[in-house]
């Protein structure tokens, strides 16, 4: 099967009718994105005061572990999502795909923000989170397969800069949780905060479900997906003839999830090792995500000029010789300044690196089984480095005693997806 490929802008420019539509898919696929990793960053960024309500525990050390347990278990049925939710947006079309993700996600974050806590009904509400991650995760599952898609099919030229503007929502997502959580933790008490503000940031997400559905319903489906043959089973297509280019996608993912979830990671990091208020965190989350959001589209540009491989390689040996003396810089400066300041750095790699992602991973398949291995590799990348990321930065911290651990980590990753980004560039052609 031969595939599209992400090469230098051509001559030919796009019709009126080809931006407007490219344009309208952009809004389509951003509002359930949008809603898909708001609710995976307040999840992070509320993860002390969610241990604490759901998971008590007289070792604070556990509380954190059940938390981002749970958290990590709801990656697990991401693959699940991306395979069910993967196949039929290749059989039946983008548009039900993405319907199907945010309907169930929508469902997902009703659940999580109504819950009930230990205190009212025990060792049960651990239960309720649970479930409610799991169709979290099961929609999440499919929607950057089915939303990448959307966005590269329904662009004729451009391709690396519409596809960006995925990259630009999980930015804005990040400002508005950051946001939000910066609102409540430093605008209301800890009384306040523990027993009614944490359903607020919860349940902002919940206004982006009718929204999104209303919007996706107006779209049409893609040019090339109508024009493409149909086969009976892209899912067995894709894991028998196509599992080495869902390997290398899913390396390739490595580098962009690990480092949102560095970011995502920094306030637990900074209230539990170096002592700093609450409120610390978000305010870097703050900056990283306007980095991302203003950044995405411009770095999509070069993309299209220069190939997304040229891009994403130089912004993942970036991240690998920064993360170490970005923590010892942290170490050495505790404050909330050197702290932003981090995080913001992180967010100028993210930028870089996960701005070209989409693009490249859509010209790594064909149509008719595109969505199913975008899917597949996105979701096998992001449960390997950024469902378990928690869990491990934590423990690294809590078992060597060292807070520059972290960064370990994160470089061992980077170097995995500048691996992945050679073989899609040898072997698969991508430029």
């Amino acid at each position: 099967m031969k595939t599209s490929e992400i090469t230098a802008s051509t001559p030919r420019l796009m019709t009126d009718a080809e931006r407007s539509r490219a344009k309208r898919a952009v809004i389509a696929a951003s509002i359930g994105n949008a809603l898909e990793w708001y609710d995976i960053m307040i999840y992070g960024y509320f993860a002390v005061v969610i241990s604490r309500l759901f998971f008590p525990s007289d070792n604070e050390f556990v509380g954190l572990l059940l938390t981002f347990g749970t958290f990590a278990i709801s990656y697990l049925v991401r693959p699940i999502g991306a395979m069910v939710i993967g196949a039929i947006g290749d059989k039946r079309g983008r548009k039900v795909a993405l319907n199907l993700t945010i309907l169930i996600m929508f469902v997902g974050t009703l659940f999580l923000t109504f819950a009930p806590t230990h205190s009212q009904i025990g060792p049960a509400a651990a239960f309720v989170i649970l479930v409610s991650r799991l169709l979290q995760g099961f929609s999440a599952g499919g929607e950057f397969g089915s939303a990448t898609a959307f966005l590269t099919e329904n662009a004729a030229q451009r391709k690396a800069y519409y596809a960006s503007w995925q990259t630009a929502t999980q930015g804005g997502s990040l400002l508005l949780a950051a946001g939000v959580s910066f609102a409540l933790t430093a605008g209301l008490s800890d009384e306040a905060l523990y027993s009614w503000g944490w359903r607020i940031a919860f349940g902002v997400g919940l206004l982006i479900g009718p929204v999104g559905l209303y919007i996706r319903a107006k779209m049409d489906d893609t040019p090339e997906f109508k024009a493409a043959e149909a086969i009976k089973s892209p899912l067995r297509t894709t894991l028998q003839h196509n599992a080495a280019r869902v390997l290398t996608a899913a390396g390739c993912v490595g580098a962009a999830t690990i480092t949102m979830y560095l970011i995502l990671y920094m306030p637990t990091f900074a209230i539990k090792n170096l002592g700093l208020p609450t409120y610390a965190g978000y305010v870097g989350g703050i900056f990283g995500g306007l980095t991302v959001l203003l950044c995405a589209p411009q770095i999509g540009k070069l993309a299209d000029r220069f190939g997304c491989v040229t891009i994403m390689r130089v912004a993942a040996a970036v991240g690998v010789l920064c993360a170490a003396p970005l923590f010892i810089i942290l170490n050495s400066y505790p404050n909330i300044l050197t702290l932003t300041v981090v995080q913001t750095a992180l967010g100028v790699i993210l930028a870089f690196y996960f701005a070209p992602l989409p693009a490249l991973m859509s010209s790594l398949f064909p149509v008719n089984i595109r969505t199913t291995g975008l899917s597949i590799a996105y979701n096998l990348g992001v449960l390997l480095f950024g469902g378990t990321a928690p869990i491990v930065l934590t423990t690294l911290v809590e078992k060597t005693g060292s807070l520059i651990s972290p960064s370990y980590f994160y470089m061992g990753v980077c170097i995995l997806s500048v691996c992945a980004l050679f073989i899609a560039r040898k072997r698969f052609g991508q430029r």
